[in-house]
């Protein structure tokens, strides 16, 4: 019988159910992998599925792109009959997708229960669909597990019981610690060896959907590269955008990729000086390296990055981004430390609290493993 149904759906989760599925594996937890599709670029699907050892899923329900609104209920439909098939004691869903609140909510409509790995974590824009699907999702679940300890704050400030909430470190970082040595070497990804060089990553809507604020995000990052070649793995939305507002020659003199895989990408921040991102995975994925890194964003719901991390939020003003960077080359940038328990254990915790968990009767609140208290 399967126990745990796990749900992957987009390039976020891959990186958070790969050592999940492995821990539940050395475990002895019988599980099995559905991947909505929710991302709709198969080729770097597959190539993630590669990188990080994942199986081969047993369910694709081969979703793609489309509204928040029309990918969710996708996900709902084409899940129910898989969940209605499989029968799994729970399922297990990681981060903020639409595919995370998506299968949560057709599983607790159905009396299946449901754990939420990242839990907790809140920026409090409620402009960012993220969000949306962070506190649905969360109220929804019987078991959340948390990357860091404010995260418990947040679920007791909605009313969740804090018995039901499991401080067990990021996942995350176990994947980047599992194949930091296998990461691509930043020369081989460019073709060239450069001495310095800064990672750019932009994708948010709030970013590169407005013209004036991408125009003047691609300004400061212009400059930037005068002083420090930039390296730009373009993501599909804003190279789309980039084409429609006739911004293409503001890519001038940057060094721009195709979207990559992780041991490229993990490679990249590894050698960088300085990474500037607007996505919230690699805000954590610099802490662990210990790589400076400036968020064009106005809020995190990873604050534990900015407290204890190398992160610093510069939001989109491009003259706020032109001094943090300067502060960084001129003072060194944050050194930060790592947080408690990203260790490269957090999945095995997760698995080991799931082993004591699994048997117990739905609505069971005792949790047997490391207190978040």
């Amino acid at each position: 019988m399967t126990q745990v149904l796990c749900i992957a759906g987009a390039r976020p989760n891959f990186m958070k159910i790969a050592p999940v599925m492995a821990a539940l594996a050395e475990t002895g937890i019988a599980a099995q992998l559905l991947h909505t599709g929710q991302h709709y670029d198969a080729a770097m699907s597959d190539s993630f599925f590669a990188d990080l050892g994942i199986p081969r899923p047993d369910h694709h329900l081969e979703v793609g792109s489309g509204s928040h609104a029309v990918q969710t209920a996708e996900v709902m439909k084409r899940f129910e009959p898989v969940l209605e098939s499989v029968q799994p004691r729970a399922i297990l869903v990681v981060g903020d997708v639409n595919s995370t609140l998506a299968c949560a909510l057709v599983a607790a409509k159905r009396g299946v229960r449901v754990i939420h790995v990242e839990a907790g974590l809140r920026s409090y824009d409620r402009n960012m669909p993220e969000e949306i699907n962070r506190v649905l999702t969360d109220q929804i679940s019987d078991l959340l597990f948390i990357t860091e300890k404010s995260a418990l704050a947040n679920l007791v400030r909605e009313g969740i019981d804090p018995a039901r909430v499991e401080f067990v470190g990021n996942v995350m970082i176990d994947t980047l610690y599992r194949n930091l040595e296998h990461a691509v070497p930043a020369s081989r990804t460019l073709g060239t060896k450069l001495p310095q060089y800064a990672v750019l990553t932009l994708h948010r809507p709030s970013n590169v959907d407005d013209p004036a604020t991408l125009a003047g995000l691609l300004d400061a990052i212009g400059e930037i590269n005068r002083s420090l070649p930039v390296v730009m793995p373009l993501h599909p939305r804003t190279r789309g955008n980039i084409e429609k507002f006739g911004f293409t020659a503001r890519l001038d003199g940057l060094h721009i990729l195709p979207p990559v895989g992780y041991l490229e990408m993990l490679g990249l921040m590894r050698d960088a000086r300085l990474v500037l991102t607007d996505s919230g995975g690699i805000q954590e994925e610099t802490t662990a390296l210990g790589v400076p890194c400036l968020t064009l964003r106005e809020n995190t719901e990873r604050p534990i990055t900015l407290d204890e991390g190398t992160n610093t939020l510069v939001g989109a003003d491009p003259a706020a981004i032109r001094a943090a960077f300067n502060d960084v080359m001129t003072h060194g940038g944050k050194a930060g430390r790592i947080p408690e328990y990203w260790d490269g254990r957090a999945a095995m915790r997760i698995a080991y609290t799931l082993k004591g968990w699994l048997p117990q009767r739905k609505g069971a609140s005792a949790i047997s493993g490391i207190k978040a208290a």
